[in-house]
């Protein structure tokens, strides 16, 4: 699938797996043109190959400035400003609060909410001058604490409060839309380094998750919708998930 020289940007950080590539997909579909951003270039390579001549792979970690900087200067050469960042790089170490966490709350906090945080502002200025969206991946986590989630909800509270305080700000100019999904079946329960916990939260996720492609069509609806209107907050839970 080719996108015309014509045809809107999006940038998508954690473009490799799960949420990052089906949003890819569901905007490649959309006749976007993506940059496809993460630390996996094998994974992201492949995948614009996949998507044909209106993608591009850019190797870059969203907790290295320069490197998203660099990746900022492509996009505009290579395929022109961004009219939409998708901040979808995020980690979940998810574990009880104590000392022998502490390399993955400090994780979480410099991916999940400070590298979110970087991806724009470097990218700002090429949303406003084509009049952008700016999608943030949340979570159900940042509406609701509970054992063991400490400091990723932490994060995800985080990124709810920056990303209202971003759309009153940015306003008109820029359209600000949270996305907080329930249990989705992606790699991020992978990397839990607690045992215990990360044996529940497979189980969890095994039993009702929904799928990475669910929230990609959600991101594509309300990144499309005309632009007297913006979807600001939008929760998705599996039907079958209480909290």
């Amino acid at each position: 699938m080719t996108a015309s020289d014509t045809a809107p940007v999006a940038v998508i950080t954690g473009a490799s797996s799960g949420i990052g590539e089906a949003t890819a997909r569901a905007l490649a579909a959309a006749d976007y043109r993506l940059a496809l951003l993460a630390r996996r270039a094998d994974r992201i390579e492949q995948l614009a190959g996949e998507l044909g001549e209106g993608a591009i792979a850019i190797q870059a970690d969203v907790t290295d400035r320069d490197s998203l900087v660099a990746a900022a200067r492509r996009v505009q050469v290579e395929l022109g400003p961004a009219d939409v960042l998708v901040n979808n790089a995020g980690v979940m170490l998810l574990g009880p609060f104590s000392s022998e966490q502490r390399a993955d709350y400090r994780q979480m906090v410099e991916v999940n909410l400070l590298g979110a945080m970087t991806a724009t502002e470097v990218f700002l200025e090429q949303l406003r001058d084509g009049g952008g969206d700016l999608v943030n991946i949340s979570s159900v986590a940042g509406r609701t604490a509970r054992p063991g989630n400490a400091g990723y909800a932490a994060t995800k509270w985080g990124i709810n409060g920056w990303s209202e305080s971003l759309r009153q700000e940015l306003q008109p100019d820029i359209r600000v839309t949270v996305i907080e999904p329930g249990a989705v079946a992606t790699e991020l329960t992978d990397h839990i380094t607690h045992a215990d916990t990360k044996k529940t939260t497979e189980d969890f996720v095994r039993d009702l998750a929904i799928r990475a492609e669910d929230i990609a069509e959600v991101i594509a609806f309300a990144v499309t919708r005309p632009r007297r209107m913006t979807l600001n907050e939008i929760l998705v839970r599996p039907t079958a998930q209480a909290g």
